[in-house]
């Protein structure tokens, strides 16, 4: 294997001789870096108070939308956009600041860069940024407010938060779940409490020999006497159906929209009608079936005993 060699000033440099620093090379970098950082200092000072004006700036402005918002019953909403105004001016701040450090540095050249950034965060993003929309939207539109009951997907409770990422309920069962944004806003809601009053319905069965006039009057009755029941809309009872087995008499009703009012005055409208059927000789049948066996009879046993 050949060496190379090189001929320098007539001495000759092979790949295995060592290569030695030079300190006062060295010194002169530092010395260079420590001129360049004390010129830097009054940029440097300007910079941090500039950018500290920004940060008080930012943190007013989010406590004053924030004092806005619950003002206004729209604490959600105030804490959204004092979030996203303080940011803003974050960085704003952040950018004049890294022009006065570096003046060749041009607010052009960081917008570009900035938007060039932003596309590739979009990107790495997306989930985040659209459920951040989402949640905005929703707050400024207001489909359902915090304390709503709403039906969301297979989950069901009182709204307690509406977030920048996500909508946190409280189902009736005590369990919180934490429902992505984008998920509440492209999907349907059911809002039960946006109304002060609902409606409940029952479908109550009765004997093809009771008489149905007189069985939708005393349900009717009996809804009217129970707590609760809004008297307008006052209750209604409908024949809805001939089944196999019984009857049909559908019982309708209004309360108050929660759901603690609609699941107690059901019961006791279940309960009082119940009464006042027995009450008036209406029976409540239960599914018979009749079994026709022929040629039973036709057996030894069977005929035996028959005579």
């Amino acid at each position: 294997m050949e060496q190379d060699d090189t001929e320098t000033g007539g001495e000759t440099l092979t790949g295995a001789d060592p290569i030695d620093a030079d300190p006062q090379l060295i010194l002169e970098k530092l010395d260079g870096w420590l001129d360049g950082f004390f010129r830097l200092i009054p940029n440097l000072a300007v910079a941090a108070f500039v950018l500290a004006l920004f940060v008080g700036l930012g943190l007013a402005v989010a406590w004053g939308i924030r004092r806005s918002g619950k003002s206004r019953d729209r604490a959600d909403l105030g804490a959204v956009t004092g979030s996203l105004a303080k940011w803003a001016i974050w960085i704003a701040g952040a950018m004049l600041a890294l022009t006065i450090v570096t003046p060749s540095l041009k607010p052009g050249d960081l917008i570009a860069g900035l938007g060039i950034g932003s596309v590739a965060i979009g990107f790495a993003f997306k989930d985040i940024l659209q459920n951040m929309l989402a949640g905005l939207l929703i707050l400024i539109r207001q489909p359902f407010e915090v304390g709503d009951q709403i039906v969301a997907g297979d989950y069901e409770g009182t709204v307690e938060h509406i977030e920048t990422r996500a909508t946190l309920i409280r189902t009736f069962d005590g369990k919180r779940v934490v429902i992505p944004n984008s998920d509440v806003y492209t999907n349907a809601v059911t809002v039960n409490t946006a109304f002060p009053t609902r409606r409940s319905e029952y479908d109550f069965g009765i004997h093809y020999d009771a008489d149905t006039k007189l069985a939708m009057r005393v349900a009717v009755e009996a809804a009217n006497g129970v707590d609760g029941v809004e008297s307008d809309p006052a209750p209604e009872a409908l024949s809805v159906n001939l089944g196999d087995f019984a009857k049909v008499v559908r019982l309708r009703w209004w309360t108050k929209s929660t759901q603690s009012d609609t699941v107690h005055v059901r019961s006791a409208v279940m309960l009082a009608v119940e009464d006042i059927f027995a009450a008036n000789g209406i029976d409540i049948p239960f599914p018979t079936q009749t079994l026709h066996m022929d040629g039973a009879l036709e057996t030894p046993k069977a005929r035996e005993a028959a005579e």
